[in-house]
Order: C-alpha cells, then structure tokens, then sequence
C-alpha cells in the first residue's frame, strides 16, 4: 500500500504528490515513490507545504548532494548557501537581481561542468496572477523527431554561455563579469542518456551560442528548428502557483521557462534548491569554434 497520492497534471508530464508532510524525515518507502513518480512524471507538485529553509535543504538532501551556489554567490541566502533566492523583492534596498530569473528557456547550471540534476522551487509569496512557469518534456522532443535527425542532433555538441542567460546585461556589472568569469563557455551532447532511465533526451536551450564546429550562423537554424520543436505545446505542463507549492524538476530530461505574466510591483518570492548533477561536458577555449573570418582565410591560402 503506498504512502502517498501522486495525481498526473499533464499529458506529456506533471504530477501532484498530496498525503505526505515533508517538515517530517521521509522513511525508505516514501522516498522510493517519490523517486518512481519523479522519473515517471518529471515534474512533481507538493501543494501546501509550509517549510522554511533549513526544512527545504533537508528534504532536498535526500536526493543527493545540494548544490552550495559558489558560482553566483551574489545571488544567494547569506544564511543558507544551498539557497537562492529568486525573487522580485528589495535586498539591500536595491531591486534583486533575480526579479527576471529563467525568462528563456533552459535547464538549470548547463553553463557549469556539473549541471544541476534535479532543481526544488518553493512558493513563498507570489503574484495575484500570473508569475506561471512552463516545462518541456526533452524525452518526447528526442523520440518524435524523425530517425535521420535523430542521428544527426547525436553528433552535435551544444556550446553553453552564462551570458545568454536573459537580462544578464540589467544586473550589476561587477557581479556579472564575476559570474562570467567563473563560469566560462562549456560544450555538452545535445543527446544524453538519462542515467536512471537509460532513455535519451535533448539538452537545449536558448542558452546555446552554437554547435561545436559549426558557424554560429550555421548553428542557429537548427538551434532553432530544435527549440522550437522542444516546446511545442504538446510536450509542455504549465504550472500556476500557489503559495507553499514545492516544484521538483528533473533538468537531466527537461527545460523550462518562468513567465513574465504578471505585474511586477507585486511580489514574487521563491527559495530553490539544486542537486548536483552527473560531471559532463568541457570548457570551450576561446578560438575553438569556426569562424567565418578564419575560414574565409584558410580558403584564400589554398586557392
């Protein structure tokens, strides 16, 4: 007999977990269905869970090592580095900076050699309306594409920049280049097999500067085509928050998108944590990537 209810919310993913309090420790059988219902349904909504932050780090701990934000640290809880916080409220007396965190879509820390395995968002206070965030099944945009493009994505590496994060350029200069310092261009498989599952997925974005060894004007048709196959509205859940929703998400099989569809001088104001995932990828030298202008030469010098 299980311990929990778990309530599909969408088609192509989304479930809704009630009958558990996570304030209290999770014994084994709890977290074993969690776990089946995670990998069944990618993303999982806690409804109603009051917890403050030592409570969040806690229950997230049971999936694995917590990421401690150590390449955004201006972004982070003073008192808690394995939270960041992803707000609209004055810090400082300053507006934060993470007031339009996630308006493009992505999976979370795939500019970093270790991207985040599974990501936890709590609901502290949000928006009359609006405020939703949207997530993308990346199993069913690999498994409906056809066989030879199938083929062809699996050849492909994916160059990933910290700068095309969007509104990057609205934060304080400083703590940009900081950012941008510490987390230099990486190139991962745009397919990779989930390592619970053994089925592939896509790993896109709009994140992405180009494929390794491809012009970035040649790059961007396909990166296109394939992010806007990823989230077609057949392959996407939208949630709508509530106050104390906890959302649980697997990066390794999807991406997602926070809305700009509400007004901004309501508050928004969300606590996340991230699981360390699965080392991956290498970083990308500077001059690595083709360019027109050294191409345009190597031809001259031959002909």
């Amino acid at each position: 007999m299980g311990q929990i209810n778990v309530e599909q919310l969408g088609f192509a993913l989304g479930a809704q977990v009630t009958g558990i309090d996570l304030r209290q420790p999770l014994n084994d059988l709890s977290r074993k269905e969690i776990l089946d219902a995670w990998h069944r349904h990618l993303v999982l909504v806690f409804p109603d869970q009051d917890l403050d932050a030592n409570q969040q780090i806690a229950f997230s701990r049971n999936f694995g090592e917590l990421e401690r934000n150590d390449f955004q640290p201006h972004y982070r809880d003073p008192d808690h580095p394995e939270i960041l916080l992803v707000t609209n409220k004055h810090l400082n007396g300053k507006p934060s900076e993470t007031r339009n965190t996630g308006r493009n879509w992505h999976s979370d820390l795939t500019y970093t050699n270790r991207p985040a395995k599974a990501s936890l968002l709590l609901c502290k206070e949000r928006p009359p309306v609006g405020g939703d965030t949207l997530f993308a099944n990346l199993y069913l945009a690999y498994e409906t594409l056809s066989k030879p493009m199938r083929a062809f994505v699996e050849t492909l590496e994916a160059i990933h920049d910290v700068s095309l994060i969007k509104g990057l350029e609205k934060r304080d200069p400083q703590k940009v280049a900081d950012l941008k310092r510490t987390n230099p261009p990486v190139a991962h498989a745009v397919v990779k097999v989930h390592p619970e599952t053994g089925r592939k997925a896509l790993l896109l974005g709009q994140r992405i500067r180009g494929f390794v060894g491809y012009t970035e004007e040649e790059s961007a048709p396909i990166l296109n085509f394939l992010n806007e196959h990823a989230s077609s509205p057949e392959f996407v859940y939208r949630h709508r928050w509530s106050v104390n929703d906890l959302v649980m998400w697997d990066n390794r099989c999807l991406m997602h998108l926070a809305l700009p569809d509400f007004d901004q001088t309501k508050t928004r104001h969300m606590i996340r944590t991230s699981i360390l995932g699965e080392l991956s990828g290498y970083y990308v030298k500077d001059g690595e990537e083709p360019e027109k202008e050294s191409l345009m030469q190597a031809i001259a010098s031959v002909s």
